[in-house]
């Protein structure tokens, strides 16, 4: 049995499903019990536990084969990371509590860097804490996901547009798909290994901007341009989004890190894996499942 964190989000969900698809046993860790009946109807085990209590992940933790952690989404945290640092803290407490015998990580592209990685910091904290145990761990690091195209579905279908902070807007990056992620996190965990591993894992292919306009258009069956949003308005633009206007540099730094290059594969020794799932596939399944209709943010 396998236990999995995040499992009514993306990533998490797509490692779980991957697990039952291949006959495992999987514990689905969660904080309300009522969005747990679809795993539950799928002979799952359900955990309830919030992610800052120690016991109860300790709790869920124990007594299975392996362990995949990740941290919630913090888009605007505290410019000392001080909730990220206090989750992970919690986390670090619940694995030693627990000592299952191996933990794989949801980390991210640049987390082997301790600077210039603005939100990613958070993920090079979690890598540095999982280090400091004895158990063997995996850090996943993944690409930008695929599916954060959702957030221009709406303007591109109403305008014609995708307003990228990505740029320059020919430059492809590595980008991939959450349930490429999932597979990887899935595989490993059924694995058997010692000490660390850093997995990186991107798409089939890198894609730009422009890429992600072809994308939509193929899909919406019109022309969509892309267009680079100003640096000088990332802050306003983010604002008027609803961060917080005194958090709004975590997420410029991420930007700016992956736009300089700075934010990358760290290559070398750590394994690489190329996903199955093109973009297209994704923006086809985005815009089927009606995201032009219910987002408005670009």
């Amino acid at each position: 049995m396998y236990a999995i964190m995040g499992i009514t989000g993306q990533v998490g969900g797509a490692a779980a499903r991957h697990l039952l698809d291949n006959g495992q046993r999987v514990r689905a860790i969660v904080r309300d019990k009522a969005k747990a009946a679809a795993w539950a109807a799928r002979g799952a085990d359900i955990a309830i536990a919030e992610w800052s209590d120690a016991e109860a992940l300790a709790a869920a933790f124990s007594g299975v084969d392996g362990v995949f952690v990740m941290l919630p989404a913090n888009f605007a945290p505290s410019p000392d990371f001080a909730e990220p640092r206090a989750l992970v803290q919690t986390l670090i407490a619940a694995l030693r509590q627990a000592q299952p015998p191996k933990v794989v990580s949801l980390s991210s592209i640049g987390a082997q860097h301790s600077h210039g990685l603005g939100l990613i910091t958070q993920l090079h904290l979690l890598e540095n804490a999982l280090d400091a145990l004895p158990m063997p761990r995996a850090h996943v690091r993944a690409a930008w996901f695929m599916e954060n195209i959702r957030w221009d579905v709406a303007r591109a279908q109403d305008e014609g547009r995708l307003a990228s902070y990505l740029y320059p807007l020919d430059r492809a990056i590595p980008m991939v798909a959450t349930d490429d992620i999932g597979r990887t996190i899935a595989w490993t965990l059924m694995e058997t290994w010692f000490g660390r591993r850093v997995i990186e894992v991107e798409g089939p292919r890198r894609y730009s901007p422009l890429d992600m306009a072809r994308a939509l258009a193929a899909v919406l069956e019109q022309d969509v341009e892309a267009t680079a949003v100003p640096r000088e308005q990332w802050a306003a633009r983010f604002h008027s989004e609803g961060m917080p206007a005194d958090r709004t540099g975590p997420r410029i730094a991420m930007l700016d890190g992956i736009n300089s290059g700075w934010v990358d594969f760290a290559g070398g020794t750590t394994e690489h894996v190329s996903g199955r799932i093109p973009l297209g596939y994704v923006a086809d399944e985005l815009v089927s499942a009606g995201h032009g209709v219910v987002e408005s943010a670009a």
